[in-house]
């Protein structure tokens, strides 16, 4: 793992954690660093600063992401208006941690991206979508190589971040079928942070700005009280 924090105390507390709770860390104080580092042993997951002297955390992912890297990444961020957090995630990160925030939670945001290498599959007893010659998957107008980790509608293709392209594949794979938020949690970040987290909400409106097009149907519904659900009306 590769930590990148500016703050020392925040730094050191967080690379004792990490240490105790099993990872191998190492931990770096800016953004050259950072890409530095990652250039030099690239590590299977990143955790980054946002707000970081010289190169900040959003460009160390821009540049990684610009380089076709697609290691996980956890942003750390004291920022916490909407327009900032999408912000990160079109910069290419994975997902977020307010500051300040319990070392629980980001274990176990850490531990939902590492889980990320294995595919997401539907539900037990939902219904499968159409499945291509290819082994992509189709429904409502969507088309998904999984392997690729490629996403179109009808003929444009998505740039999707990776949490982004694993709510779609969880949605298309459910298509028809209303997903409630614990269970969206669970299958996408492996925990279910509670009733009053907006971080599922930040990314479906992100993901559906990427999908939504003039004269076209909007895909994701919102099932109020309950949850999402993916259909072309």
């Amino acid at each position: 793992m590769l930590l990148a924090e500016d703050d020392r105390a925040i730094r050191h507390a967080l690379e004792r954690a990490l240490t105790l709770e099993g990872y191998r860390v190492t931990a770096v104080a800016d953004g050259v660093e950072a890409l530095a580092q990652a250039h030099r042993t690239p590590p299977d997951v990143l955790l980054l600063d946002v707000m970081m002297p010289g190169i900040d955390g959003l460009q160390v992912c821009r540049v990684l992401r610009a380089e076709g890297d697609r290691t996980p990444i956890l942003m750390l961020t004291a920022l916490v208006e909407t327009q900032d957090r999408i912000a990160g995630l079109d910069a290419g990160a994975d997902d977020y941690v307010v500051k300040p925030f319990d070392v629980e939670e980001v274990f176990a945001r850490l531990r939902a991206l590492l889980r990320r290498t294995s595919p997401v599959g539907p539900l037990t007893g939902v219904p499968k979508p159409q499945s291509a010659p290819d082994g992509q998957i189709e429904a409502a107008g969507l088309r998904m190589d999984v392997q690729a980790r490629r996403a179109w509608r009808r003929t444009r293709e998505l740039e999707l971040t990776r949490t982004e392209f694993e709510l779609l594949e969880l949605l298309v794979r459910n298509a028809g079928i209303v997903l409630d938020h614990s269970t969206i949690y669970d299958r996408i970040w492996g925990y279910d942070f509670g009733p009053g987290s907006k971080n599922l909400a930040v990314y479906v409106g992100y993901l559906r700005r990427k999908l939504d097009e003039p004269g076209l149907p909007q895909l994701i519904h919102t099932v109020r009280g309950v949850g999402y659900v993916l259909r072309e009306d």
